[in-house]
């Protein structure tokens, strides 16, 4: 099955072991996000009207006070955005 294209709004989990180190409640801590799941806010590729090309351009919100920049070969589509 073809993944569909990102795009804000969609539900997403992160399919590989991905550390990070700084979610909220392991503050500068290994942690694995694999498995986590989250809603894309926003798709960057612009920066004050500039292109522009991030390492890992989608970011996803897990809780209200974590946010993480992924990449796109991490993230799997779980549903469709509301309409």
């Amino acid at each position: 099955m073809e993944q569909p294209t990102l795009s804000v709004g969609l539900r997403v989990r992160v399919k590989p072991s991905t550390i990070i180190y700084h979610h909220p409640n392991h503050r500068n801590q290994p942690f694995d996000i694999q498995g986590l799941e989250g809603e894309i806010i926003a798709i960057l590729s612009d920066w004050q009207g500039r292109p522009i090309s991030p390492n890992y351009p989608c970011q996803v919100r897990f809780s209200p006070k974590f946010i993480a920049h992924l990449h796109p070969d991490e993230l799997e589509v779980i549903s469709d955005p509301p309409r």
